[in-house]
Formats: C-alpha cells, structure tokens, sequence
C-alpha cells in the first residue's frame, strides 16, 4: 500500500509539473508572438505576458484543486481532505509561473524582432527538455518524447503566429 501512495503521489507531482510547463511555455509564446507579429509596443506585450501568466498560473491552479480533489473524492468514495490537491494546485501555480518567463523574459532583455524569434526558440528548446526530463523520469526513449513535445507544442506556437498575423493584417 505504501508504494501505491507514493506512486500516487509522484504521479500527481509529475502531471501537474508537466501540464503547468507545457501550458505556459505554449500559451505564452503563442499570445506573445502573435501579438508581437501584429505589431504591437514591447512595453504592451511585457505587460500583456505578466497578466497572461499569473493570471492563467492562478487559474490552472484553482481548475487542478478541483479537479485533484474531484478525482479523489472518486476514488475514495467519500469527501476528501484538501491537502492533496491543494499540493498539486501549487505545483501548477509554480510551474506555470516560472515556465511562462522563459517565453517572456526575450522581451524584457533584447528589443525588435530579435525577442520574438529569442521567445520562440527558447521555448522550443524548453517543450523538448521538458519531453526529455520526462522520458527520462520514466526510463522511456528520450529523442522520442523530447521530440513529441516539441512538435505539439510547436503547432501551437504556430497557431498563436498565424492568427496574430492575420489580426494584424485585418486590424
């Protein structure tokens, strides 16, 4: 029963890690690169990325509370204390803020559209990272899973691209 307890435990740490990262670092470039396309002032998308990442953190967070706590209460068949899924909502609090400044940090460093293809790339890199600490985690194919991650979360960066660009073309 112990190892099942911390399986669970991991794998709540594990998902909610992983789903912060990879939702931030996607959500982040893909608003901040389609509105940098659009033409919009560095000081408007820096504040725009802020809003967009603790805003979205807390979000994400609140949505794993109850959706941890949801599931428990399935599995358990009873109520549930908070203490677990108030654990997992922190873990994605944490890991969505501190992903989300990797896309935005370009446009606080660097200025024109050096930031926007900084931002893009560096969170590239960090979606294939993060396929590779995972399979690593879990003894899999790494350039596999690191490689999966990047391109999914590649086509969404290049969703936010190509609506920022047609907004600025029809606005």
């Amino acid at each position: 029963m112990h190892k099942r307890l911390n399986t669970k435990k991991y794998s709540l740490i594990i998902r909610n890690f992983t789903f912060g990262v990879e939702d931030s670092l996607v959500s982040t470039v893909g608003l901040l690169a389609g509105i940098a396309f659009a033409g919009v002032e560095a000081e408007t998308i820096i504040l725009t990325g802020v809003v967009l990442i603790f805003v979205e953190a807390f979000s994400m967070g609140v949505g794993s509370l109850l959706s941890e706590q949801s599931v428990e209460q399935y599995e358990e068949k009873r109520e549930v204390s908070l203490s677990k899924p108030a654990f997992a909502a922190f873990v994605m609090f944490f890991s969505y803020v501190i992903a989300g400044l990797i896309p935005l940090a370009p446009y606080v460093l660097t200025f024109g559209t050096n930031a926007v293809w900084w931002s893009i790339g560096l969170t590239l890199l960090s979606l294939f990272l993060l396929g590779i600490l995972n399979a690593h985690l879990f003894r899999v194919r790494a350039w596999k899973d690191g490689l999966l991650t990047l391109v999914m979360g590649g086509l969404a960066v290049a969703v936010g691209i190509a609506v920022g660009q047609i907004a600025g073309v029809v606005g």
